[in-house]
């Protein structure tokens, strides 16, 4: 290694941020024996939002990353689905991830987690792995030589500015990322433009049991709020509302969340005799905005960007680290190939660039329907979020982009207008099936006579939604690959390790993944 001042380093690949998708990409390619540098801003631990997490990412990811005694001794809140008090019925429902057929009970969990614990095991673990980590360093800027991303330069932990080259560069430092500029241009949707102000609360009540890990979220007239239950006495406590009535934080964010609260049930009961905490990591009050956006490029010669880098959705259903995490390995599957010079970079890339941006819209598409559910008929953000009442409809670009028709491939939906007419209601079956059932794709739980069918089939709809998580989890579990069909025509299948791409068996027809 070099070590002058105006030296440049050379590495296989350069991953930018330590978070959960840099952490994860970056052990996946220094696991196929690949020199890789990843550089993270900040100090670990440090604090995070996007605390609850779903089950790929627990038993698929970090099963394959080696993690799970680890997860399991850190002692994390035990999650088995999630609780709603949304739509228009009074009473709370829940939701489990199993035990089905398709997602054994042993495998149906998740966990509530301490961000700062989480993503501190999942970079130390990526040190274990041959990564070379350094924290403290700030990229400055993204080197490119005739059309192609070749490195970056950064200023390391005693300020002095170094150059690092790569063949690849693969931009994982979230929602403030400047390399997404380099590869596409960022599109927000107009149908999710919230902002979420959140706090941490000491023995507040839980849910009573087995539900009792479960994320909680209700929904008032102004929003929602999110209570997720850290430990036995640390609860994350958030509300989300439109941005017309982030007004309210002129006031003061104690005021405005006061307010908030006190429009809550369910969660108002919770804290009533809970104390905020106001010291400490957690004892401040942080405001984020959580607009949906897409990058209408997710790659470009030499360059590609996961997690939110590339894209971003409301949180409601605790999607950030499963996206953060599979995009990773989808990344991590192309770049291991195409340095072996197995599978040519545009083929590889395209791959991982479909599949991201069908797990993305599979999410995005699911939310949509979800807020179908107004909770209050006469209350502004509701109404305004009502599907066929809103602007998105016209939002062609955002549902083509988010559908992949901007880049390659066939759309999901080719009519925004036609998409949004054919989801009205859906959010109330989605309910109903989730009440009825504890696996919510049992198909005795959908009537789908009101739907037209040829547009949208809610059946396919939640089976394409799982079928993926599914394949991962068994993938991570037997340690073996069942051979799979290509999920688009003339598409990729993953290798036997599930850390690399491979040709298909000729006559594979494309299926769900």
């Amino acid at each position: 290694m070099n070590n002058g001042k105006n030296s440049t380093e050379n590495f296989d690949v350069i991953v930018t941020g330590g978070g959960p998708a840099g952490s994860t990409v970056a052990s996946f390619i220094a696991m196929e024996g690949n020199k890789v540098l990843l550089l993270e801003r900040e100090k670990f631990p440090r604090h995070q939002i996007g605390e609850s997490l779903l089950p790929a990412t627990i038993n698929g990811i970090c099963v394959m990353l080696g993690v799970s005694e680890e997860l399991a001794k850190a002692n994390f809140t035990y999650k088995l689905g999630g609780t709603y008090r949304w739509g228009r019925h009074p009473e709370p429902w829940s939701f489990t991830f199993g035990p089905s057929s398709m997602i054994p009970g042993s495998q149906a969990f998740a966990y509530q987690v301490e961000r700062m614990k989480f993503d501190h095991i999942l970079l130390n673990n990526a040190r274990r792995k041959g990564v070379d980590v350094r924290e403290q360093h700030t990229v400055t800027e993204v080197l490119e030589e005739g059309g192609r991303v070749v490195g970056v330069s950064f200023n390391d932990d005693q300020g002095q500015k170094k150059t690092a080259k790569a063949r690849y560069v693969i931009d994982a430092s979230g929602n403030t990322t400047t390399l997404s500029r380099t590869v596409g241009e960022r599109i927000y949707s107009k149908f999710f433009q919230n902002v979420a102000l959140f706090c941490y609360f000491k023995d507040g009540k839980r849910l009573p049991p087995p539900y009792s890990g479960n994320i909680l979220s209700e929904a008032f007239s102004e929003g929602w709020c999110w209570y997720i239950p850290l430990s036995s006495e640390l609860t994350s406590v958030g509300a989300v509302v439109a941005r017309e009535h982030a007004d309210r934080l002129k006031a003061g964010p104690e005021a405005a969340m006061q307010h908030f609260l006190n429009s809550t049930v369910m969660v108002k009961d919770f804290l009533s005799s809970a104390t905020r905490i106001i010291e400490g990591p957690y004892g401040q009050y942080r405001i984020r905005k959580d607009y949906s956006y897409c990058n209408t490029r997710f790659w470009a010669p030499g360059a590609l960007l996961i997690g939110d880098a590339a894209c971003f959705v409301d949180p409601v259903f605790s999607s950030g680290v499963h996206l953060a995490t599979y995009s990773a390995l989808l990344a991590a599957r192309s770049v291991n190939s195409c340095l072996r010079g197995e599978i040519g970079e545009e083929r590889s890339f395209n791959e991982f660039e479909e599949r991201y941006r069908r797990e993305f819209s599979n999410f995005y598409q699911f939310l949509v329907a979800f807020y179908d559910m107004d909770k209050d008929m006469d209350s502004y953000f509701w109404s305004a979020r009502k599907v066929l009442n809103t602007e998105e409809r016209a939002n062609d670009a955002f549902i083509r982009l988010v559908s992949g028709t901007s880049f390659t491939g066939e759309p999901l939906f080719s009519n925004a207008a036609e998409f949004f007419q054919a989801h009205v209601g859906v959010g109330d079956l989605f309910r109903t099936a989730y009440e009825e059932a504890a696996n919510p794709i049992d198909d005795r739980n959908f009537d789908i006579s009101k739907f037209d069918i040829a547009k949208f089939n809610p059946k396919d709809f939640i089976r394409d939604f799982r079928r993926g998580i599914v394949g991962l989890i068994r993938q991570a579990q037997t340690g073996t690959h069942r051979r799979e069909a290509p999920v688009f025509d003339g598409g990729l299948i993953s290798s036997s390790n599930g850390l690399s791409w491979m040709e298909p068996a000729e006559g594979d027809a494309a299926a769900g993944d």
